[in-house]
C-alpha cells in the first residue's frame, strides 16, 4: 500500500535527542485496529508509528490535529510503547502479543533497563527508515567507465550500481587484500566476478570462489555459465559433485564450498594446482563467527592472508559490527558500503510463550499464514523460513489452506500430494532433499508462484529476493537460530532485480525472548573466532600439508589465527591440541639433529585430515570399538557399529525428527529395521507395548538398521519407509558414508579391529549407493565399480555398472575375464592395475592354532585377531606368515589391500560376494555379456605402485 505522507502544512517539531539528560519521550508503535486510543502526554517527545492503512485514518488525523508527528509504516504489525514518561522518569517497553495471533492479544508487562533501550533504538531506527522524504534513487554507472571492455560480456548487466561503482576500483586498480561491507543485495557478486577476472585474464593464474554451503555453488555455477562460453574454465566442486582431477588442474575458475576447497588442500594430488591460485575470493565471509562452518574458514584464510602466500584474498561480508577488526586480521583494504537498492523494515511480531511446545509452534504457524496472506493480497512475493523440513511442510500447507487449498485428508508426509495442492494454490517448498527444489526456484524467480516456504538454506545467498521474509522460528534443528543467519534471511526482502523499492521482513518470537533479539539486530553481528572448538583438528591439518612440524611453529600458525588476533593469547589450548593429537596416534613425535621437539602426522592422522573427520569423534569411535566385544555374525556386527556411530557422531545424534515421527523410529529399533517384521506389530503380536522411548540418535540407528536389512525400501520413488519420511532419514544417509568409509580405510593400517574395517567398508558402500539397493556383501562389488567409473563417472557409471553386473548374475569383483566392461573409464593399462590390485587371489591358511599365511597383491597387509587383541604383517614379496596375538577368544584373519579391497575368514566371509557362502569364493570365468565386454587386454602387469590410504588422494 503506498505511502501517506502527512500534510505539507504540518510541520514536525524538533524531537529531543533521545537519552539526552532530562528527556522525557513517549514513542508509540499502534498495530491493532481495536486498540484503545492512547493517551497522549504534554511536554515530551511524542512520536507514532501507524501502519499505512485507511483504518487508522481517523487516528492518524486525531494526532496530526494534537500535533503529534507520525509516521506511516506498511504493515506495522508491532505493538509497543516505549516511554520514559512517569513517576520515577525511567525508560520503559510495554509490548502486546501481534493481533493477528489471537483475536485478543495479551499485553505483556512493561520492562526497563537494557530490553527498554534496545527498544528505543529499534524504533528510532523505524523512524528514521520511514521519514516521509522521497528517495532519488542513486543512478548506475555505465560499466565500460571502470571495466575494460573486453571484460564487459562477462558481466550480468551493461551498468554498476553504486555499491559496485565504489568497490570496483580498489579490486582492479588495487593488489592488496580486500573486505567489502555491503548490505545483502548490494550487488556483491558481480564485485566479486571482477575479481575473478582480473586473476585469471590479466594474471594468467587460477581464481577460487568460496561459498559457505552446496546449494550456493548451484546458483553461482548457473550465473558463471557465460563464463564457458566465452572459452573460460569453470568447475564447481562441491560434497555433490565428484571431482574430476584433471578437469580440476585445468581450470580457470574453481566455485567451491568452503569444506570442499579445504579438503582439496589436504588432499596431494592436487597440490600443485593449488600453487596457481591467485586470488581467493570468500562469499559471506562474516560467517567466520559460524559454530560449524568459521573453524574450517577461519585456518584456511589463516594460512592464506599472509603476504608471502601469493594469494589475494577479496571477502565478500554482509554488515558486520567488528569490520575493522576482521580487515585488519586479514591485512585488508576495508570498503565499507552503505548503499541498497531498496529499503528494508524489520519486526519482531510476538505470540505468547508456553510450557506446550506445541502451541507455541502452532501460534508461529498461524502467524506466518496470516502475515504471507498480507503482504500477497498486495500481489508480493513472500518468503517464509522454518528451521525444520517438517515446519516446512506443515506452515506451507496451512499458508495453502488460508490461500482456498482444499487441505482435507492431506498429511505434511503425504509429499506427493502436499506438493500437489501447494503448488495449485502458488505456494511452494525448497530444502535439501525435496524432490521439487529446483522446479520451485524456477517458478519463484519466474513469479509462477508466490510463496516459497524453506529452510536456511536460502538466506546464505541464493538469489531468491521477494518482496517480504517472515522467519517462523528462533532455532534451527536443536540450535538457536545466529544473527548473521537472521540478517540473510532479512536481506532477501525487497532485492534489486525484484523491481521491488521497499522490503519488509519479520522475525516471529515469543515474549520472553523478543528483548534479547531486538538487542541483537539493533547491535548489528560481530563476528568472533570459533576455531577453538575443532583446535585439534586444524592443527592435524596443518601437519597434514607440511605446513607445521614442531611446537614452535605450531605456536606460530597460531598467532595468524583470527582467535589469537581477537585476544585469545594464551596457549594452553594449543598445547593441549598437540598433546591429544600426540595421544590419539594422529601425530608422532621425535627429535631433530638439534635435540629440538619434532612432529609428523601418522597415516592414521593422514587419512582423518583428508576425509574432513572430527580427531575428537574418531577417537571416541575408535575406543568405542577397541572396548566392544567380538560379534559372532554379521547382524550382531552391524547392529554394534551402527549403535556406536549413531550415538557417538553428533550430527547423526541431532538429526532432526518430528514428534509424530518418533513412534516409528522407535518400532523399526523394536524389528531391526527388518520391514517386514512390522507386520507383527500391525496384528497386535504384543511387540508394540515393549517399544523404548524415543533417545537422541535413535534416527540415525533406525535409518542405518533399515538400510543394512530392508535395502529394497530405498527404491528411487520411496518417500515414506517404514513410516519414517524419506526426507527425514536423507541427513543420516548423507552424514554416515564418510565415518563409515574412514573406519573401512584403517583396515590397512590396523587402527581398528579388522571386523569392523570389514563391516563399515561393507555398509558405507551399500549406504553411499542405497538407490540400487545392495544386500550384504555388495561392498566389494560396488568398490569394484567405483574404481572402474574413476571419480569423474561416479555418479552415472556406478549404477550403470552395478546394473550390468548383478543383471548378469555377478556377485563380487572377482573375475577371470581381463576385458573392460562396457561402462569402465579406465584406460587398458588402468584396468589391468585394478584387476592385479583386487582382494580375489588373496590365500589365507591358518596352519594351526597360533599361526595363519596368506599369500595376496604387494601392498596388502595381513591382520590376525585373537578376540579383541589384532595385530599386522605387512606382505613382503606377495606373502606373510603371522602368529595370532596372545589372549582369548575367537581367532581369525584377513588381507586388506592398498587400493581397498579385503578378504576374510570365518563369519565375515559373508562380505566375499552378495549372498556369499564360505566355500563359494571361486573366480568366474566370464561374468559379464559380449555387449559389456571390449576385446580381451594383455595379462595384468607385474609390478605395484606405492601404497597409498585408499580414498585420500
Amino acid at each position: 500500500m503506498p505511502q501517506h505522507p502527512p500534510p505539507p502544512e504540518h510541520a514536525e517539531p524538533a524531537a529531543v535527542e533521545p537519552g539526552a539528560p532530562g528527556a522525557r519521550l513517549h514513542w508509540l508503535k499502534i498495530a491493532d485496529p481495536d486498540a484503545p486510543l492512547p493517551d497522549i502526554p504534554a511536554d515530551a517527545d511524542v512520536r507514532v508509528l501507524l501502519p499505512a492503512d485507511e483504518r487508522f485514518a481517523v487516528l492518524r488525523e486525531k494526532l496530526i490535529a494534537d500535533d503529534v508527528p507520525v509516521r506511516l509504516v506498511p504493515h506495522l504489525l508491532e505493538q509497543e510503547t516505549v516511554s520514559s514518561v512517569g513517576r520515577d522518569g525511567r525508560l520503559t517497553v510495554g509490548t502486546a502479543e501481534c493481533h493477528l495471533a489471537r483475536p485478543v492479544p495479551r499485553e505483556f508487562s512493561p520492562v526497563s533497563g537494557a530490553p527498554a533501550a534496545a527498544a528505543m533504538a529499534a524504533f528510532d531506527l523505524m523512524w528514521h527508515t520511514h521519514e516521509p522524504v522521497d528517495q532519488v534513487p542513486a543512478h548506475p554507472v555505465p560499466a565500460e567507465r571502470l571495466v575494460p571492455a573486453d571484460w564487459l560480456t562477462f558481466l550480468p548487466h551493461p551498468t554498476l550500481n553504486p555499491a559496485q561503482a565504489q568497490a570496483v576500483p580498489h579490486v582492479l586498480d588495487e593488489t592488496v587484500n580486500l573486505l567489502v561491507v555491503a548490505p545483502t543485495g548490494a550487488g556483491k557478486t558481480v564485485i566479486g566476478m571482477l575479481a575473478a577476472l582480473r586473476t585469471v585474464t590479466e594474471q594468467g593464474r587460477k581464481a577460487a570462489w568460496l561459498v559457505p554451503q552446496r546449494s550456493l555453488t548451484d546458483e553461482l555455477d548457473r550465473e558463471l555459465e557465460t563464463w564457458r562460453q566465452r572459452g573460460l574454465r569453470v568447475e564447481r566442486l562441491s560434497g555433490e559433485y565428484s571431482v574430476d582431477v584433471d578437469r580440476v588442474r585445468e581450470a580457470d575458475l574453481w566455485v567451491a564450498t568452503t569444506e570442499k576447497f579445504e579438503a582439496i588442500c589436504r588432499a596431494s594430488s592436487l597440490r600443485e594446482a593449488l600453487a596457481e591460485v591467485g586470488c581467493l575470493i570468500v562469499d559471506e565471509i562474516h560467517l567466520l563467527g559460524d559454530a560449524t562452518r568459521g573453524p574450517v574458514l577461519e585456518a584456511l584464510l589463516a594460512r592464506v592472508r599472509d603476504e608471502g602466500s601469493g594469494i589475494r584474498t577479496v571477502g565478500l561480508s554482509a554488515t558486520v559490527s567488528n569490520a575493522e577488526q576482521i580487515a585488519a586480521w586479514l591485512r585488508a583494504r576495508l570498503v565499507r558500503i552503505a548503499w541498497r537498492p531498496s529499503r528494508l523494515t524489520w519486526q519482531l511480531p510476538v505470540v505468547a510463550s508456553s510450557t506446550d511446545w506445541g502451541l507455541v509452534e502452532t501460534a508461529r504457524t498461524r502467524l506466518a499464514s496470516a502475515i504471507t496472506t498480507r503482504v500477497a493480497a498486495e500481489h508480493g512475493s513472500v518468503l517464509v523460513f522454518c528451521g525444520s523440513k517438517r515446519g516446512v511442510r506443515r506452515t506451507a500447507l496451512i499458508i495453502a489452506a488460508a490461500r482456498g487449498a482444499d487441505i482435507h485428508g492431506v498429511h505434511p508426509d503425504d509429499l506427493d500430494r502436499l506438493h500437489r495442492v501447494c503448488r495449485s494454490v502458488g505456494v511452494g517448498l525448497h530444502y535439501k532433499g525435496w524432490d521439487h527444489r529446483r522446479e520451485a526456484e524456477r517458478a519463484f524467480r519466474a513469479r509462477d508462484i508466490d510463496v516459497l516456504v524453506a529452510t536456511s538454506t536460502l538466506a546464505a545467498g541464493v538469489n531468491l529476493p521477494a518482496r517480504a521474509v517472515v522467519v517462523r522460528d528462533t532455532q534451527v534443528g536443536l540450535n538457536s537460530i545466529d544473527v548473521a543467519t537472521v540478517q540473510q534471511m532479512f536481506g532477501r526482502a525487497g532485492r534489486v532485480g525484484t523491481g521491488e523499492a521497499e522490503g519488509w521482513a519479520f522475525l516471529i518470537v515469543d515474549e520472553t525472548e523478543r528483548a534479547a533479539w531486538q538487542a541483537k539486530l539493533v547491535a548489528g553481528h560481530a563476528v568472533s573466532s570459533q576455531i577453538q572448538s575443532s583446535l585439534a583438528d586444524h592443527v592435524l591439518a596443518e601437519a597434514v600439508q607440511r605446513r607445521i612440524h614442531s611446537p614452535d611453529q605450531a605456536e606460530q600458525w597460531w598467532v595468524r589465527t583470527l582467535a589469537h588476533h581477537q585476544g585469545n593469547r594464551s596457549l594452553a589450548p594449543l598445547r593441549q591440541a598437540i598433546a591429544f593429537l600426540v595421544a590419539a596416534g594422529y601425530l608422532t613425535v621425535g627429535q631433530d639433529e638439534d635435540g629440538r621437539s619434532r612432529f609428523a602426522p601418522t597415516e592414521l592422522g593422514v587419512l582423518t585430515a583428508r576425509l574432513m573427520v572430527s580427531t575428537t569423534i574418531g577417537h571416541r569411535l575408535r575406543t568405542a570399538l577397541a572396548n566392544a566385544a567380538l560379534p559372532g555374525a554379521p547382524a550382531d556386527a552391524e547392529r554394534t557399529l551402527i549403535a556406536l556411530v549413531a550415538t557417538l557422531v553428533p550430527k547423526l545424534v541431532q538429526a532432526p525428527i518430528g514428534e509424530e515421527h518418533k513412534g516409528a523410529v522407535t518400532r523399526l529399533l523394536a524389528v531391526d529395521g527388518r520391514l517386514g517384521a512390522l507386520a507383527d506389530q500391525s496384528r497386535g503380536t504384543g511387540v508394540e507395548a515393549g517399544l523404548a522411548s524415543y533417545a537422541p540418535g535413535d534416527l540415525a540407528r533406525a535409518t542405518l538398521l533399515v538400510l543394512a536389512n530392508t535395502p529394497g525400501a530405498f527404491h528411487a520413488r520411496a518417500r515414506l519407509i517404514g513410516g519414517v519420511p524419506y526426507a527425514t532419514m536423507y541427513p543420516v544417509l548423507e552424514e554416515a558414508p564418510r565415518y563409515l568409509h574412514w573406519l573401512g580405510c584403517q583396515g590397512l593400517l590396523g587402527t581398528v579391529p579388522p571386523w569392523a574395517a570389514v563391516v563399515a567398508a561393507d555398509l558405507g558402500k551399500r549406504v553411499r549407493w542405497r538407490r540400487c539397493q545392495p544386500t550384504r556383501g555388495a561392498g566389494r562389488l560396488l568398490w569394484m565399480c567405483e574404481q572402474m567409473a574413476t571419480p569423474a563417472w561416479l555418479d552415472t557409471a556406478v549404477p550403470a555398472l552395478w546394473a550390468a553386473a548383478t543383471a548378469r548374475g555377478v556377485t563380487s569383483p572377482d573375475w577371470s575375464a581381463t576385458g573392460q566392461p562396457r561402462h569402465c573409464h579406465l584406460d587398458a593399462a588402468g584396468y589391468a592395475a585394478l584387476l592385479r590390485d583386487r582382494a580375489t587371489g588373496v590365500v589365507i591358511d591358518q596352519q594351526d592354532d597360533h599361526a595363519v599365511t596368506a599369500t595376496g597383491p604387494a601392498g596388502a597387509v595381513l591382520a590376525v585377531w585373537t578376540g579383541r587383541q589384532h595385530a599386522l604383517v605387512p606382505l613382503r614379496g606377495g606373502s606373510a606368515v603371522a602368529r595370532f596375538p596372545e589372549g582369548s577368544g575367537p581367532t581369525g584373519a584377513a588381507v586388506f589391500t592398498w587400493r581397498g579391497d579385503y578378504l576374510a575368514t570365518g563369519w565375515l566371509t559373508e562380505y566375499t560376494r552378495i549372498g556369499s557362502a564360505p566355500e563359494d569364493r571361486h573366480p568366474v570365468d566370464v561374468p559379464w555379456s559380449r555387449s559389456d565386454l571390449a576385446s580381451p587386454g594383455s595379462s595384468p602387469a607385474a609390478n605395484s605402485p606405492a601404497r597409498e590410504i585408499p580414498g585420500t588422494r
